[in-house]
């Protein structure tokens, strides 16, 4: 007998009876990468779409373009990626019907935040980094964690091979762990920015399954945001 009074029995299952397990959440991969130069900024994100071992579509864009000067990057759950992602562009219509102009990058990542602890108690399960141009003209790059907390940087990786991806930004953009004198920091030009960001997502092709295809480019300046692509491992 038990301390509750009654003889603990283990859950037998019966014969015929089907027990089926419901999750609403489906993690469907991607990984995104964000670095902000005095100028711009670069934001590029794989297009696979995958479940578990299979990959329902190799060529998904992850960057939803919010207004010509920000971008945002949403891997995770792709339901969810959907239903945050158009709400937020309603909102940015109705603003822009309002008050007659675009809402800035800073104003967007704020309103990402909020509507993001909005649903706290029933998280989108998403990654999510934002990335634009501020109202100084200089690039900006946001990272959130899934209840909306907001955290400003000049690099950022997330996604299913963030971990993998954001060791390689710290070295080479951060300049950690490196040996180099006073004076030597190499510049950081558009250019180098996305080399840097391509190099990340090959190294993570070759260790992370939900990471591959092709990678989405987009260079963000105040003139626009300029597109590449770049091919990946595709098994």
């Amino acid at each position: 007998m038990s301390s509750l009074g009654f003889e603990q029995f283990p859950d037998y299952q019966v014969p015929g009876a089907k027990h089926p397990d419901f999750s609403p959440y489906e993690s469907n991969g991607g990984s995104i990468v964000a670095i902000a130069g005095d100028d711009f900024v670069v934001i590029a994100a794989d297009t696979r779409l995958s479940s578990g071992y299979n990959i329902h579509s190799r060529n998904q864009s992850k960057l939803f373009k919010l207004s010509p000067k920000t971008v945002l990057g949403s891997t995770g759950c792709w339901a969810d990626t959907l239903s945050l992602t158009g709400l937020m562009k309603v909102r940015m219509q109705s603003y822009e019907h309002t008050h007659l102009r675009t809402m800035t990058t800073d104003a967007v990542a704020q309103m990402l935040s909020i509507t993001m602890y909005n649903r706290r108690f029933f998280p989108y399960y998403v990654s999510n980094i934002l990335a634009g141009i501020d109202k100084d003209g200089k690039g900006v790059v946001y990272s959130y964690d899934p209840i909306g907390h907001c955290e400003r940087a000049t690099y950022r990786a997330g996604g299913t091979a963030g971990t993998l991806l954001q060791p390689v930004l710290d070295n080479q953009i951060g300049h950690k762990n490196i040996n180099l004198a006073a004076g030597e920091l190499p510049p950081l030009t558009k250019e180098r920015a996305v080399a840097v960001a391509s190099d990340t997502f090959i190294s993570a092709a070759e260790r992370d399954i939900y990471t591959g295809d092709s990678v989405l480019i987009n260079v963000i300046t105040k003139d626009g945001i300029e597109e590449k692509v770049l091919q990946l491992r595709q098994d």
